[in-house]
């Protein structure tokens, strides 16, 4: 199916805005929807009040994602348009589904004080720094959408916070 088509036939734009955890995703989407009344959708709160996953990880204090059951609960919202997901990865979601993918990049003290705040353990702060300073979440990015779509925006700042909404 061509994506470009299948975007066009959206009355409204939908956004994915990814990062690291810390990165300041959920702060921006609220902006976003705020701004120009795209409705938010927190992936991980849907996966955990909807039951989409396969469990919960102890070791890695995450839930198991169902990506199957994830995107067959997703599909009918992508496809009215209008939406802006926030969600620490991309590379599950189809490309036909965005008009623009934005990668929040921050500086790794400002993702530990954030994490540290969070109460997140010492390993899983130290994952998520390691994903940001490797380009994890860019690299996925650009492996699964077209590159014209992608805007990787830095978020350490409330300034650059606020020019992001702006932008977006």
């Amino acid at each position: 199916m061509d994506t470009v088509a299948t975007a066009s036939r959206r009355k409204y734009p939908n956004v994915l805005i990814t990062g690291t955890p810390g990165t300041g995703k959920t702060t921006t989407a609220e902006l976003v929807e705020a701004a120009t009344g795209l409705k938010q959708i927190i992936v991980g709160d849907m996966v955990k009040e909807h039951g989409l996953h396969d469990g919960y990880n102890e070791e890695f204090d995450t839930y198991m994602l169902n990506e199957d059951k994830l995107l067959d609960e997703m599909e009918p919202m992508m496809a009215e348009g209008g939406k802006v997901v926030d969600f620490h990865t991309c590379e599950i979601f189809p490309e036909r589904w965005f008009d623009l993918v934005v990668v929040l990049r921050s500086e790794t003290h400002n993702i530990y004080d954030r994490l540290r705040n969070r109460g997140y353990s010492q390993k899983k702060i130290t994952e998520n720094i390691e994903c940001e300073i490797m380009n994890v979440l860019i690299d996925e990015a650009r492996e699964s959408y077209r590159e014209e779509i992608i805007w990787e925006l830095h978020s350490d700042t409330v300034d650059q916070m606020e020019e992001n909404i702006s932008r977006i």
